[in-house]
């Protein structure tokens, strides 16, 4: 069978081009520390320094915890959404209308990774994507039992991708990436969702991609904005695997 590689490279605050992975490591980069401070403040301080947010623009911030690594102590994960930003930049451009037509696509949703142990917070994560939606953020043990993985998914016009993310050295890096739904609002539409089972070939849990049914987008909804049930298809369309070595999940076509 034909084999295929995949290599794909962290909660919300109300006031694009490919995925990054952040290389930069906290204990290297050395960002102030928490401290006594509560974590809201501190992260509200740091996100607007660090992505250069005036004190009048209204974004999104919201703050996801758990354990994110083998040390037992509880991180989190702090997405930025910048719609308001976006827009300006759109009215501002020579062509403000097709930018509102594709969903004002750029890197306008970020997330952060706030290490509980070193008590300080990444440096800005961008996913490009449409800020229309904000990023969700989701926990699941895939590495191992003993602390979660970070799934995040994300919006591109009538599609919806997930990012899944392991925390290594103190860093966020992507492991593997999968759409959700495609195609919303077409005939030419598809869906999955996913399972997790034992690793083949290590402690790393298989993920398995199962088909699944999109609903249909209702009269007058807006295919860049709605948000679709996935009716689940107990049929599993591939299966990935963890190569360590390679560090990333690779697959062959269940078919």
């Amino acid at each position: 069978m034909k084999k295929v590689f995949f290599l794909f490279a962290v909660v919300i605050f109300a006031c694009s081009e490919p995925n990054q992975t952040v290389e930069s490591n906290l204990e290297e980069s050395g960002p102030p520390k928490k401290g006594n401070q509560p974590l809201e403040q501190y992260v509200d301080r740091m996100v607007r320094a660090q992505l250069k947010i005036q004190a009048n623009e209204k974004f999104i911030l919201e703050i996801h915890k758990a354990q994110l690594n083998e040390d037992g102590i509880e991180d989190a994960v702090v997405t930025i959404n910048r719609l308001d930003f976006a827009i300006q930049q759109a009215a501002a451009s020579p062509n403000p209308a097709k930018r509102a037509e594709l969903g004002y696509m750029g890197n306008f949703n970020y997330f952060f990774f706030f290490d509980g142990k070193l008590d300080m917070l990444s440096p800005p994560i961008a996913i490009p994507s449409s800020p229309l939606l904000p990023l969700t953020v989701n926990f699941e043990n895939i590495s191992s039992e003993q602390y979660k993985d970070i799934l995040i998914d994300f919006r591109i016009r009538n599609a919806n991708y997930k990012d899944f993310y392991t925390i290594s050295n103190h860093t966020p890096r992507r492991i593997f990436q999968f759409k959700n739904f495609d195609g919303l609002g077409t005939d030419q539409n598809e869906a999955y969702h996913f399972e997790f089972g034992a690793g083949s070939y290590g402690p790393q849990k298989n993920i398995f991609v199962m088909e699944g049914k999109l609903e249909n987008l209702p009269k007058g909804a807006d295919k860049n904005t709605y948000i679709p049930r996935i009716q689940p298809i107990e049929k599993i369309k591939y299966t990935f695997f963890y190569l360590a070595q390679e560090g990333k999940y690779a697959t062959k076509d269940s078919k």
